[in-house]
């Protein structure tokens, strides 16, 4: 009897004969206890389970294969356990139906069902089924084989493409590089493409400029041989007068140098000359005066003033007397006066303030300053203070404000901080007005000249205004000559009816090295000075100008006390000389202005000014002193 391989597969071929074989289950049982006693040993070993270590070491069907015919393989468990076959399940008498083998019926439609004793012939069955499974289990081997193979290879097949694919993804990227640089190549081709054109057009310009040009150039070239012509014959000329200009140059040179020689010595007189003059000034302590003399109303020079081109300090005044007889020629009396400086009718106002701009510079150095303007009625006083709007004719007042702020301004940087206060009194009458008032005519306020313990003189009631720039200062000056006292007369039609008074308080500390100092800067027009057959003056102008002259008559007492070195100077006869007592007298630099007009019929108002000026000249005030601290 041969042994029957087992299959290891867990499904059991169950068909038609599944339910047979529950239906026969209780006969089986019966049968089992009866061949149990007369069925051979080795049937009954081939049914169990003995063959088992055989069947689990055959490789797993991969598929379970039914059964065709009536009997049914039993299979093994996957864990090891093998099921009973059905011949052993038969032998045990379960509950089976009794077969019928010899009706020769068919289950299923199959083989035909052998009876339950025919065990070989089962087991032949089996066998056969066996045999069948084995060709199948080994067809479907070689085609796992097979299929393996074909896996295998697409693996590899995938590999290689996935290879292949990575590196067209990578020449992708390249192409896509590429791409991105071509996009900025064509760019700049097409700006190329723009400037080509464009030079193009350009390139078609220039040639034609450069027909015209070369047109040019042939009337050039012809205009430059004519020329050339003429040159050869400047040439030879030239030649000529080269010689006579070397000759000439020599005596030039020579007389340049006697000239330059003779400036540095006349320089070097100058210098010392005013380093001397300077001195004595200092030493005598009097008052400076400058003489100014107007131009002509209609132009040309006066006849009776005589200036002498070479000395700018002196003057003669000439008077041309007929004589009474008829007998003798006419008889001319010379008038001569000399001053500090004297300037003619061409002088121009920044040549008269650049004479006092180093007096100016002094206020700030903590010197007390004034300067005054004295002459008749319209001699230029108002002029020379004051002057126009324009720059070239600005007068002494407006470059006085000026050069104040622009050297207080340079010295902040050395540590100095300035403080300005300004104020513009008016001398009427013998009243004191204030030119910087504001307010309503009818509540002026009045106003005292008082002089306090440090014999500093001030006016009670007065505006003070604090300035911290030109522009201020020059809008106050507007408004005071707003305010100001005129009036027409024969000698003028605008004269000034007062004496305006302009002051500018200047205080400087310096933190750093603890210097104080405080100065003031007084400028005065004065009131014009006539006679009252020439003025014509009556009524509120005949009171004015007595006034005036009154005021100006006690300048010229106060001035003769001065000079005279009196006991006694009488200040107060007059508000002009209460207020310009600290300046005539006292701790001061004081500069005045003495203008004269040049017309022959003001013979004799020119003559007394020049007089009064030689008494202020010749006054001694004593030598000022800086106020510091």
């Amino acid at each position: 009897m041969s042994r029957l391989p087992v299959m290891s597969s867990k499904r059991v071929l169950t068909n038609s004969n599944s339910s047979s074989e529950n239906d026969s289950a209780p006969a089986q049982k019966r049968l089992r206890k009866d061949t149990d006693l007369h069925k051979p040993q080795g049937a009954a070993t081939v049914v169990s389970g003995r063959r088992a270590p055989l069947a689990a070491t055959r490789a797993p069907l991969s598929r379970p294969v039914r059964g065709v015919g009536a009997a049914t393989v039993a299979v093994g468990p996957s864990r090891g356990a093998l099921k009973p076959s059905v011949a052993s399940t038969a032998a045990k008498g379960g509950n089976m139906k009794p077969p019928v083998a010899s009706t020769g019926t068919k289950t299923g439609g199959g083989a035909p069902r052998r009876h339950a004793w025919d065990l070989k012939g089962k087991v032949s069955d089996m066998e056969d089924k066996v045999r069948n499974y084995q060709t199948r289990v080994k067809s479907v081997n070689q085609e796992n084989e097979v299929l393996k193979d074909s896996v295998v290879q697409s693996q590899k097949k995938f590999a290689e493409m996935q290879k292949e694919l990575e590196e067209q993804s990578g020449q992708i990227r390249v192409y896509k590089v590429q791409l991105h640089e071509l996009s900025g190549v064509k760019e700049d081709l097409e700006k190329v493409s723009n400037d080509k054109n464009f030079l193009e057009k350009e390139l078609a310009n220039l040639e034609g400029k450069y027909k015209v040009m070369e047109t040019l150039r042939d009337s050039q070239e012809t205009e430059l041989q004519t020329l050339k012509m003429k040159l050869s014959v400047q040439e030879s000329t030239l030649t000529r007068l080269q010689g006579n200009l070397r000759n000439t140059e020599e005596e030039v040179r020579s007389l340049k140098e006697t000239v330059a020689q003779q400036k540095d010595e006349l320089h070097a007189g100058e210098m010392e000359r005013r380093r001397l003059h300077n001195t004595i000034q200092e030493l005598k302590g009097n008052i400076r005066v400058f003489c100014r003399v107007r131009p002509l109303t209609g132009g040309g020079l006066s006849k009776h003033i005589q200036l002498m081109p070479s000395d700018n300090k002196t003057m003669t005044l000439v008077k041309t007397e007929e004589s009474h007889t008829g007998k003798t020629a006419d008889t001319q009396k010379n008038y001569n006066f000399s001053f500090d400086r004297v300037f003619g009718p061409q002088t121009s106002q920044q040549d008269v303030f650049e004479e006092i701009s180093l007096l100016v510079q002094s206020a700030l150095d903590g010197y007390n300053v004034c300067c005054f303007a004295y002459g008749q009625t319209g001699s230029g006083k108002t002029y020379t203070m004051e002057g126009d709007e324009f720059d070239e004719t600005r007068g002494v007042i407006p470059r006085a404000v000026q050069q104040i702020f622009k050297a207080a301004a340079k010295l902040e940087a050395q540590g100095w901080e300035f403080t300005f206060t300004a104020s513009f009194v008016e001398i009427y009458n013998e009243t004191l007005r204030d030119l910087l008032y504001t307010g309503k005519a009818s509540v002026r306020p009045e106003h005292e000249i008082r002089k306090l313990s440090n014999n500093e003189v001030t006016i009670t009631n007065l505006t003070y205004e604090k300035v911290i720039n030109e522009d201020q200062v020059l809008g106050l000056i507007a408004l005071a000559n707003r305010n100001r006292s005129t009036a027409q007369t024969a000698q003028n039609d605008r004269s000034s009816r007062s004496h305006s008074v302009f002051q500018l308080d200047i205080e400087g500390v310096n933190a750093g090295r603890d210097v104080k100092c405080k100065s003031t800067l007084c400028l005065v027009d004065l009131a014009g000075s006539e006679r009252m057959v020439k003025s014509q003056s009556q009524g509120e102008r005949f009171k004015e100008m007595t006034a005036i002259n009154g005021s100006l008559s006690n300048l010229g007492i106060v001035i003769a006390a001065l000079a005279n070195k009196e006991s006694y100077i009488p200040y107060r006869n007059s508000k002009l000389t209460y207020l310009l007592q600290s300046c005539l007298g006292g701790n001061s630099k004081t500069l005045m202005f003495v203008n004269i007009a040049p017309e022959p019929d003001s013979f004799g108002e020119t003559l007394n000014s020049l007089r009064f000026a030689s008494k202020v000249n010749d006054c001694v005030i004593g030598t000022a002193s800086a106020n510091r601290k």
